[in-house]
């Protein structure tokens, strides 16, 4: 039995006592397995598009994972809040080392991006279920420190994964970076293994929550749409230019249609509270992880760095988000969630900013990658606050449909975004020009996102 609550003449213990010592090493290690495999392939996929010519596809890599983890975000926050969290977390983690054995495989761009879509089905499932174990685990006073750990767990894996990939990459090749992860899976499983027993409801008991076959579709529609997107990208009608604008413009349009049943109401709108925060998630993500994957491909093309060195800019950012994760943690109270959030969004939008100046106006490397820093630090400010701000906004029944909802956003805003950036990036004749046009969306969504951040209190001020 794991019970949350604690007396109330005992002081609470931390996350690293018991009785969440094991909760917390198991579930940080989860988080950990992502952090290395995101940063990773965002070194190598460079190299890897050039080896199977695949730089067509090179945008869906990154985007079908996340539009897939929209349907394992919907599966494991409908499961968990019917049954628990158990099943659902050991069905992600299989699902996520599938995708990750096609991806190492891989002798083609089309298969590759079939390993990545299970995996990120996978991962999107992942996220939500750790959440919900999160909110049974923990007492809220302890969220802001466990988010701020499951953030910390990108320290190691930004110090070593970007580095590590573009050496075994060069070194080896591109697919153990892949494969490697595979071997670490089973034991970060049986960390958390102690903790997941008896968690889920008995299987005699009535489900408090109908299987939503309904939202299923929705998410699945959703994701078909984000596909849709970076597809029409590959559009090439002689003599109709704006089929691809076109078929763009339909492809958003269904996906904000299909997100609605799967969001709190008036997000899309938003509205103050709970949407604010949800929408402002999705666009910090849409504007940060847009940006990001570009920057390693902008240094090895534009400025002749090694896959080696480029992904040293993903160090700097991943260690600055840890860092200003661990210090609004410890800060507690004494930072308000708006406060970070309004932060964090406009940290964002700065680097990005320029990211692109650096790009349109030839200015050093440098400027960029130490403008990134400052955009992991504001990530590392909003994330977790925003994490706080929806577990405490939510009940026992619906902390699966506001966990999901959140990993939604963040999935699907990252996937549009990811979408648009390729269409955007194909568009111009020059690959200056196409990387500016990269930068100045990412730009423009972080803009949205500073615009949103104040709303996520119910009250003005």
């Amino acid at each position: 039995m794991h019970d949350s609550t604690l007396p109330a003449t005992e002081p609470t213990p931390g996350i690293l006592q018991r009785p969440y010592l094991w909760v917390t090493v198991g579930t940080c290690a989860l988080v950990f397995l992502a952090a290395f495999e995101s940063l990773a392939v965002t070194t190598i996929m460079p190299l890897v598009s050039r080896e199977l010519d695949g730089a067509s596809l090179y945008a869906l890599a990154f985007a079908g994972p996340l539009a897939a983890g929209v349907i394992g975000n919907v599966a494991a926050g409908n499961w968990s809040d019917r049954r628990g969290p158990t099943v659902p977390l050991y069905a992600s983690v299989a699902l996520f080392v599938v995708g990750l054995l096609i991806a190492g495989t891989a002798v083609s761009m089309p298969m590759l991006v079939v390993g990545r879509l299970v995996q990120g089905l996978g991962g999107g499932a992942l996220t939500v279920a750790l959440y919900v174990l999160v909110a049974r685990i923990f007492p809220g006073a302890l969220h802001p420190k466990i988010f701020a750990a499951f953030s910390a767990a990108w320290v190691i894996p930004s110090l070593v994964g970007p580095f590590a990939a573009g050496i075994v990459a060069q070194v080896f090749s591109w697919h153990w970076v892949f494969l490697g992860v595979v071997g670490l899976v089973i034991p970060a499983l049986l960390m958390i293994a102690p903790v997941l027993k008896g968690m889920d409801r008995p299987g005699a008991a009535a489900p408090a929550t109908p299987w939503a076959i309904g939202r299923l579709g929705w998410a699945a529609l959703a994701a078909v749409a984000v596909l849709g997107l970076n597809l029409s990208a590959e559009v090439r009608i002689q003599g109709f230019p704006a089929a691809t604008a076109v078929l763009a413009v339909a492809a958003v349009a269904l996906a904000l249609a299909a997100v609605r049943p799967l969001v709190p109401r008036g997000t899309l709108l938003a509205k103050r509270g709970l949407p604010s925060v949800i929408l402002a998630r999705g666009l910090a993500s849409a504007s940060f992880f847009g940006a990001e994957v570009y920057l390693p491909y902008l240094l090895i093309e534009q400025y002749g760095f090694s896959p080696t060195f480029a992904g040293l800019t993903l160090t700097g950012g991943a260690l600055a988000w840890a860092a200003a994760a661990a210090v609004q943690g410890r800060l507690g109270d004494r930072l308000s969630h708006p406060g970070a959030v309004r932060t964090g969004a406009f940290m964002v939008l700065g680097a990005v900013i320029l990211a692109l100046a650096t790009t349109a106006l030839h200015w050093p490397a440098a400027v960029a990658i130490v403008g990134w820093i400052f955009a992991g630090g504001g990530m590392g400010l909003l994330y977790p606050r925003l994490s706080v701000m929806t577990l405490a906004l939510s009940t026992k029944d619906n902390e699966g449909f506001n966990s999901s909802a959140m990993s939604i956003s963040d999935s699907l805003g990252g996937a549009l975004a990811l979408a648009t950036t390729g269409i955007v990036f194909t568009a111009f004749t020059t690959t200056a020009a196409s990387f500016a046009g990269v930068f100045t969306f990412a730009a423009l969504v972080g803009v949205a996102a500073a615009v949103v951040a104040p709303r996520v209190t119910s009250r003005a001020g």
